[in-house]
């Protein structure tokens, strides 16, 4: 009983948070979606297609079911994940989340919690786990990249929400007097030099 409400409860959030990255895409151009926010280079799209190919190792590889897709090798991994060529398109990236998400489903539903798994990329002596422990390793990486995205999209256009029906319009007075609030208690804060 509890091993079926703890796989629906983590495949429904990872559900939710895989949709909620997707969100962060709506409305942006090609440029805005590629482009580097940060020193790093993170950008939206990169973010996408890390987290696609994150599932589609985790899901497939982990438990002998390799993804239908070509997936560069994860030990030459150079962080050609994280980030779209020109020839790469938005629909090309989104569609191999996508399909993605499909094989990544069908290993969650026909595997129980405690079915082993293997990865290779972890050291001793975790290499040896089960598909409970990497659906809570693949929503953390979803959750967390996920958060990166609402950063990434609010400094770009200032659209804020975890998904669609939960973004709130923008008050754009309130905003920037919140946001002089919270400088004004910065600056308070900060040591005074002499």
């Amino acid at each position: 009983m509890i091993d079926a409400f703890a796989k629906d409860n983590l495949h429904g959030r990872l559900r939710r948070d895989r949709e909620a990255l997707l969100w962060k895409l709506d409305g942006l151009s090609e440029y805005d979606a590629r482009r580097p926010l940060t020193a790093t280079g993170t950008n939206l799209l990169g973010l996408v297609k890390h987290l696609a190919t994150v599932e589609a190792r985790y899901f497939g590889e982990v438990f002998d079911r390799p993804s239908p897709e070509p997936l560069s090798r994860w030990q030459d991994h150079d962080g050609s994940d994280l980030w779209a060529t020109e020839d790469e398109t938005r629909d090309r990236i989104v569609g191999f989340y996508r399909r993605t998400w499909e094989h990544s489903d069908a290993t969650i539903d026909e595997l129980p919690l405690d079915a082993p798994g293997h990865v290779p990329w972890w050291p001793e002596p975790r290499p040896n786990t089960n598909l409970f422990a990497v659906m809570v390793h693949v929503l953390s990486e979803t959750v967390r990249h996920a958060g990166h995205a609402d950063i990434l999209r609010e400094s770009l256009d200032g659209r804020t929400g975890s998904r669609a029906e939960l973004e709130m319009q923008i008050d754009e007075e309130a905003r920037a007097a919140h946001r002089a609030r919270v400088e004004q208690a910065a600056r308070s804060a900060a040591p005074i030099r002499t």
